[in-house]
């Protein structure tokens, strides 16, 4: 029975609320509230009572029962949790509970689609082709959502265009936004990791491959929608954007100023490019043809032997971010962390990469997008609009870099043949294991982000969240390693 009492305010409106991150943040830090009413229920003393609002859109809202629907939540979520199967991985059960919590948080239905997708970060994303593709193993795989996992890779082709994944689209109206090179790349990383965890490869074959074909066949050719210059050079690389043109995960751009250029022969998109080649080569051996398969070979053969020969950096120990810019980024984990990696993991170009971003970027809440004394660096991310997108990947710290950093670790100590040196690294990934493990954990139950992981940090002392509150690639590739 419900209980309370409606009074409605003869003055509804509270002028000149002040919000001092708001002031901080460069933006209007002053709001107006319209305040209808209050609902005053009346509670003894020692006496308890649960109080439940309903908020809705539907019709009927008086006939909702609201303890009806917290309870159907419940046991939907202990259905998640059980259908994990993640308590055979970590004795806190409290903790895989609100992990599953958190991931399902960003899954969410496009009834225009009438398919799942990924929403990228809260409060201020919306579902991003590049960060769901980065989010899908942990948030859905990790999981075991596999049903989810066919409807979110399936909303990734429903609007590919000219071989392009939407990075996006249009908050204003619904249009699919292009300005990525990577997303479609991501796309065939993600399928792979399908298969290894669901075996589902007549899903494959029938839906995702024949996208496929033609998302490679249009980076062999051309492709300049949206001005992003993504075109296959004589030496295999793939070369993409212009000065004024970002398409690849550091993407931030001022008018017509691009803070962090990257156009070019970026070594991230041409490690891609290798291990999209690789699977390739592969599923079309098995579903297509064996004529079909040396034709991906081939193209990969070329793009190993131009990325061998132009990538590394000798000088710095390191490959370059892009042809041409020898800055220490994290993007050369790319190189190292693929199915199908560009680098050989046993060779001493993977080891010298590996150590030098550890060296330089790797701290306790992820990886610098910038080491320590190059040009530009920005450790605290903070001020206005402006200051802010200028310090975005130019050294702050993202969470979700750790992902890639455990693979390479992985690949690492799993190429070394030494037995000393093997147990060495074995212990040294264990402990780099262990302090991600008691770094987030403690962040997801008692940080400023609690339930959550957020977008990035400052990558000085004491090391405070940054972003958006809730990301989904955060979430996604720290718990990955959490619950390896």
């Amino acid at each position: 029975m419900s209980e309370g009492q409606y009074i409605k305010h003869e003055n509804d409106s509270f002028k000149n609320m002040y919000y001092i991150e708001e002031e901080k943040r460069g933006f209007n830090a002053e709001e107006n509230h319209a305040i209808p009413g209050r609902y005053e229920i009346e509670i003894n003393e020692n006496e308890q009572k649960s109080i439940t609002f309903v908020a809705s859109l539907e019709e009927n809202i008086e006939e909702i029962n609201a303890e009806e629907v917290i309870n159907k939540e419940i046991a939907r979520i202990t259905e998640l949790v059980y259908d994990s199967e993640l308590e055979n991985t970590i004795s806190d059960e409290k903790l895989i509970r609100d992990y599953i919590i958190a991931a399902d948080n960003f899954v969410v239905y496009r009834p225009s689609f009438k398919l799942h997708t990924i929403i990228a970060g809260y409060p201020w994303f919306l579902d991003w082709g590049r960060d769901t593709l980065i989010s899908f193993e942990g948030l859905l795989l990790k999981t075991k959502r596999f049903e989810i996992a066919k409807e979110v890779l399936q909303t990734m082709i429903r609007d590919i265009k000219y071989g392009l994944v939407p990075n996006g689209y249009s908050g204003y109206d619904n249009r699919p936004l292009y300005n990525s090179v990577d997303a479609s790349l991501l796309l065939f990383e993600q399928i792979q990791k399908y298969i290894n965890y669901t075996k589902d490869k007549e899903f494959i074959k029938e839906q995702i491959y024949p996208v496929l074909e033609k998302v490679i066949d249009a980076y062999c050719t051309k492709i300049d929608i949206d001005d992003n210059n993504i075109y296959l050079d004589e030496d295999g690389l793939i070369s993409s954007g212009t000065e004024t043109t970002q398409n690849t995960w550091m993407d931030a751009k001022i008018g017509n100023y691009v803070v962090t250029p990257r156009n070019g022969k970026a070594v991230e998109i041409n490690a891609m490019w290798y291990n999209s080649l690789k699977i390739m080569e592969k599923l079309s051996k098995e579903f297509e043809s064996e004529e079909k398969s040396k034709k991906y070979k081939k193209l990969a053969q070329k793009c190993k032997k131009s990325f061998d020969e132009k990538f590394y950096n000798k000088k710095r120990k390191c490959l370059y971010d892009v042809l041409g810019d020898n800055k220490i980024r994290p993007n050369a984990l790319f190189a190292l962390s693929l199915t199908y990696p560009v680098i050989d993991p046993k060779s001493e170009i993977a080891k010298e990469t590996f150590n030098t971003i550890t060296k330089k970027l790797l701290n306790n809440y992820g990886l610098k997008t910038l080491a320590k004394g190059e040009e530009n660096y920005v450790e605290i991310y903070e001020g206005d609009s402006l200051k802010r997108d200028l310090s975005y990947h130019q050294g702050i710290t993202w969470p979700w870099l750790l992902g890639i950093y455990y693979d390479a670790f992985k690949k690492i100590v799993e190429a070394e043949k030494a037995k000393t040196k093997k147990k060495e690294l074995e212990e040294e990934l264990n402990k780099f294991i262990q302090n991600v493990k008691n770094t987030f954990i403690k962040e997801f139950k008692q940080g400023n982000t609690i339930g959550g992981i957020a977008e990035l940090y400052d990558s000085a002392k004491p090391y405070e969240a940054k972003g958006t509150i809730q990301q989904a690639w955060s979430i996604a590739e720290v718990f990955r390693i959490i619950l390896n």
